[in-house]
């Protein structure tokens, strides 16, 4: 039985406790999209989130060079791959959040924002994937 399961299983955990942990030291919602543009508008320079998007970036990559490296089965086109993430970050600031705040966050403090904002990407994801990749043909 294959068991690469495991490793979102434990992707998943980290990712729960470092919301915790984030909400109990700072008090605030561990949203990375808030976080990031925060940064980027300048509203929110300061150490804390300099060095939470320097793990967000650094430590997968030093993951991926060293111990596991990363393996994707549905693209190699680069050009796909950055639409792919151009439209994610439009669609974060549409919802006023990203699947940390609103999936991770949201549906644990049981917010019925959160809630309704997971299932809606969820479900344009499943689209997105079904008009794609098994219509178009695309990825």
């Amino acid at each position: 039985m294959e068991q690469s399961w495991i490793m979102g299983l434990i992707g998943g955990l980290i990712i729960g406790c470092a919301g915790a942990v984030y909400l109990l030291m700072n008090g605030r919602i561990m949203g990375a999209s808030g976080v990031i543009g925060g940064f980027i508008d300048g509203s929110g320079r300061n150490m804390e989130r300099g060095s939470f998007l320097a793990g967000l970036f650094i430590v997968p990559a030093i993951l991926a060079a060293t111990v596991y490296p990363s393996q994707t089965n549905v693209t190699s086109n680069l050009f796909i791959v950055a639409a792919a993430g151009l439209l994610v970050g439009i669609g974060t600031r549409i919802a006023n959040g990203c699947t940390s705040g609103h999936g991770v966050c949201g549906i644990s403090r049981l917010s019925l924002r959160g809630i309704v904002a997971t299932v809606f990407y969820i479900l344009a994801g499943g689209l997105t994937v079904v008009l794609f990749r098994h219509i178009l043909g695309v990825i």
